[in-house]
């Protein structure tokens, strides 16, 4: 039995999912011990985001154990019937987890001040005062705490999305899950969030991080695991899947995004 004091945030040991008769992860183990940055790299459709969803219990799994700091989800019912069967769990384990999409998911109605501070009030039921503080701490951190009275359409996507990075950080979570933060923005914008990432990365928050930016992958990462097809093709520190691909499909794969 694994001391939960050394387990890693985040384990995920033989995960299956299906969506009706399709099987899009296929057997998948991933650890991600505190403090490491761990990317997840692969074509469209490799499972990369879906990985991401199971881990954080938007998405059912039909098979295999999810572990957050040692303790493992605990299910009902079996393959396309199997459900998390402890609420309570299951909202700790996502309040722990804080996930910033790629469509950032602001409240249009609420000012950024207000769509930070929105789910520690409600969720954790923290005191105003204080989550008010943090808010406005965390929003000057990613560089937009200027913009705290003003509304997600006032905001370029840059701002939309590192307004997004502040929400999820005042969350306090043991770990931050990224699902492609940057793919909805133009090259320009997409830097600023990169700096906002690589900055967590050096403070040494323990992150997964969903990307097609392979650069971005190869300077923020402890891990990178390439996913092809529903399955780890490959996986290793970043300077050996970088700069030393073993398989046939990894460098393929990274000839191809090196001319995007």
């Amino acid at each position: 039995m694994t001391d939960p004091a050394n387990a890693p945030v985040l384990e995920i040991r033989n995960l299956h999912k299906a969506y009706g008769s399709l099987e899009v992860i296929k057997g998948v183990d991933i650890s991600a011990p505190a403090g490491h940055v761990l990317s997840l790299i692969g074509s469209s459709g490799s499972g990369k985001s879906t990985i991401l969803r199971c881990a954080n219990l938007l998405e059912d799994s039909q098979q295999g154990d999810i572990l957050f700091c040692g303790e493992p989800v605990t299910w009902k019912g079996e393959g396309l019937n199997r459900h998390p069967a402890d609420k309570a769990q299951m909202i700790r384990i996502r309040t722990n987890l804080s996930m910033v999409f790629q469509q950032f998911n602001l409240w249009a109605h609420m000012t950024i001040l207000q769509n930070v501070m929105e789910a520690p009030l409600t969720v954790l039921k923290r005191n105003r005062d204080e989550v008010e503080a943090s808010a406005r701490a965390y929003l000057d951190k990613v560089g937009i705490g200027d913009k705290c009275d003003v509304y997600p359409a006032q905001l370029s996507g840059g701002q939309q999305q590192r307004a997004a990075i502040a929400r999820a950080l005042c969350m306090e979570p043991k770990a931050l899950l990224f699902d492609e933060p940057t793919s909805a923005l133009d090259p320009e914008l997409e830097q600023e969030v990169v700096r906002v990432i690589k900055s967590l990365a050096e403070e040494g928050r323990t992150m997964l991080v969903v990307t097609h930016d392979m650069k971005m992958a190869n300077d923020i990462s402890d891990h990178v695991v390439f996913l092809h097809q529903g399955l780890i093709e490959e996986q290793g520190p970043p300077d050996q899947v970088f700069g030393n691909p073993q398989s046939e499909r990894l460098r393929g794969f990274l000839s191809a995004t090196a001319h995007t």
